[in-house]
């Protein structure tokens, strides 16, 4: 895990307005938003990462509503189009969701079939080095 934080902070491209990194007090309000808890990974992940801009895809923010990654919109948006209530998205991508559940395992949702994929990683960090620091 660390690892892979030191490896976004090197990449982190500079931004005009540059994110902000969320406190407990935020992720709590976002859980009581969204009437789920937040796996224990992704939370560490919005706590240490989520201000790094890298690469196409855009992983969940909690800091701004205003920004078009912030969490409770993205989830909103997720569940209307059918992907299951009990996973947390922590990425779109395109028509796609990468989506983590209460163990922490992340699965890509396809938007095209609706479902699940078998594409899984076994954490937010493992998905953050094989798919985000590659993207």
């Amino acid at each position: 895990m660390e690892e892979v934080i030191e490896q976004l902070r090197e990449l982190n491209e500079p931004v005009p307005v540059p994110l902000e990194l969320p406190d407990e007090d935020l992720l709590v309000e976002i859980e009581e938003q969204l009437l789920i808890n937040l796996p224990f990974e992704l939370r560490e992940f919005l706590l240490k990462v989520s201000d790094v801009v890298y690469g196409h895809l855009e992983p969940v923010t909690a800091s701004d509503p205003q920004s078009h990654t912030y969490l409770p919109e993205v989830a909103s948006v997720a569940w209307d189009l059918g992907v299951p209530r009990d996973l947390v998205p922590i990425c779109q991508d395109g028509r796609d969701y990468y989506v983590v559940d209460i163990e922490g395992e992340v699965t890509l949702w396809s938007g095209a079939e609706g479902e699940l994929t078998d594409e899984t990683w076994d954490s937010v960090w493992h998905w953050a080095r094989d798919v985000w620091l590659e993207s």
